[in-house]
């Protein structure tokens, strides 16, 4: 199907040289007032301008940083020659989730870190090609594959997250029959309860969803593996293989005293109750939130930049709170730029020593400390330590604790002889995702504690490949029902 004549694209390519083409955006003064998507695509003209941009090299490097092995050089083609039903179908080949990927993919740090044009300027933005495929199939014939041969194999999938999905997917296009259980009310994990709809509209999640229940999938919401049924159970009930995604939705604290205090949430909570419960309509919705006029997130991930993003929205004056400096941020340089210029304070080498609460128990100022760099150890890491005699006390109404999240543990605890981490209880796989018992895979943050959409994406994709070919390979007869 063709969507553009290539040769405009001929001009176009001469026409633009070495500069990028940046994504249209809603102004830093309107967006702060709304929950509507910030990045607002790309059109078609500036699509064939940057896919224009792509060297077409003999051996390309892109591909290489994409952990679920999209064929980007093809797709890019695809683009330039206008065909873009063709460009989504390779991307859908391996990809089950573009539009989310599309998105949220942290795409400098892989495909385009490798972009052979990066060495000289700025890499094609590939994640924005990605995109603009994923949503011209919205609007127009969408790609659908041809139906696999059924092999009578039946898997479970626990986890309806990024890598629970790639790896139902997955299955169920190499014939498998697929169940996916999800704890929640909706599907999606991370993708739905994690990330917020100016980031990630839930419409999206929900077509990509759509997408792998028609292939085939079975997904049975609000199943909770771990109390209605076990993993030895299934594996009794006649599942020949099972995948663990259930994520990392367990938050970390920080041990201060008062943290117990009210006003302190976990960036879980706080995102659950704007995310999924949609706090941020109340009253025309159920679930109220508490943000008050000043605001402190202590933490410098995606996810502590999510949650001060979406406070600036709620109308509170926000300060992030991180105890390394602005050099070490794990949050992706996009998103702090989006955030600053939304009104974004950063307080950097500052670390959290005490809360205190006023006489109903609410939180109203937090004593910090002031930190510095340590030198780089062995490994040419920085640590941090507290300068003595620095501490300062600042007013808050609201604290937001996002440093970090570890698994749930209740798969853990109900399966018995599977290999954890005691340190933070991780489920033990190996680099294809096998776990210690037969038949019983695991991928994405519950192995590897919380990391990207993309990694547990990739986690799945790789658990998925190695699931067929031991449902494949292996005679009925020679696998135990137990796992053990």
């Amino acid at each position: 199907m063709k969507g553009n004549e290539p040769g405009n694209v001929e001009a176009t390519a001469i026409s633009l040289k070495d500069e990028d083409v940046p994504m249209p955006r809603q102004e830093p003064h309107e967006r702060v007032k709304n929950f509507s998507e910030v990045a607002l695509g790309y059109t078609e003209e500036m699509a064939l301008k940057e896919a224009a941009r792509c060297l077409r090299c003999k051996n390309p490097q892109c591909r290489k940083g994409c952990p679920v092995d999209v064929p980007i050089p093809e797709f890019i083609e695809c683009i330039l020659q206008g065909e873009y039903a063709e460009g989504i179908a390779l991307v859908k080949s391996k990809n089950a989730l573009p539009a989310i990927c599309g998105r949220v993919c942290p795409q400098e740090q892989q495909c385009q870190m490798k972009c052979v044009k990066g060495k000289k300027g700025d890499p094609v933005n590939i994640g924005r090609l990605e995109r603009f495929l994923a949503d011209w199939e919205r609007d127009n014939e969408g790609y659908w594959p041809e139906a696999p041969a059924p092999t009578g194999k039946r898997v479970a999938v626990i986890g309806a997250g990024p890598a629970g999905l790639t790896a139902a997917a997955d299955l169920v296009r190499s014939g498998h029959s697929v169940t996916l259980f999800e704890a929640l009310h909706v599907g999606g994990g991370v993708l739905s309860y994690g990330i917020p709809e100016f980031r990630l509209p839930k419409e999206i999640v929900q077509r990509e969803i759509d997408y792998v229940r028609r292939l085939g999938v079975e997904i049975k919401l609000g199943y909770l593996i771990g109390r209605i049924k076990t993993i030895p159970e299934l594996l009794g009930q006649g599942y020949d293989a099972i995948f663990i995604g259930s994520g990392a939705g367990l938050p970390q604290w920080t041990g201060c005293p008062g943290e117990n205090l009210g006003g302190i949430y976990s960036a879980n909570e706080f995102l659950i109750r704007v995310n999924l419960m949609k706090a941020y309509a109340f009253p025309e919705q159920d679930t109220p939130i508490r943000v008050g006029k000043h605001l402190v997130v202590i933490g410098g991930g995606n996810v502590a930049i999510d949650c001060a993003r979406i406070s600036m929205r709620l109308g509170a004056t926000v300060c992030l709170n991180y105890r390394r400096s602005r050099n070490e941020l794990p949050a992706r340089r996009e998103e702090i730029e989006n955030a600053e210029e939304e009104g974004l304070a950063c307080k950097f080498l500052s670390a959290p020593v005490e809360f205190y609460g006023d006489e109903k128990g609410w939180v109203k100022s937090m004593r910090c400390t002031c930190m510095e760099l340590t030198e780089p150890d062995e490994k040419g890491r920085q640590g941090v330590q507290p300068i003595p005699c620095s501490d300062f006390e600042i007013p808050v109404d609201t604290v937001i604790i996002a440093i970090g999240q570890t698994p749930n543990p209740i798969i853990q605890r109900t399966t018995e002889g599977l290999m954890t981490n005691p340190r933070n209880g991780t489920i033990v796989v190996d680099a294809e995702g096998r776990t210690n018992l037969e038949g019983v895979y695991a991928g994405g943050d519950i192995a590897t504690g919380a990391a990207t959409v993309i990694s547990a994406m990739g986690a799945g994709k790789r658990a998925a490949r190695s699931i067929h070919r031991y449902l494949m390979e292996t005679p009925r007869g020679e696998r135990t029902s137990t796992g053990n």
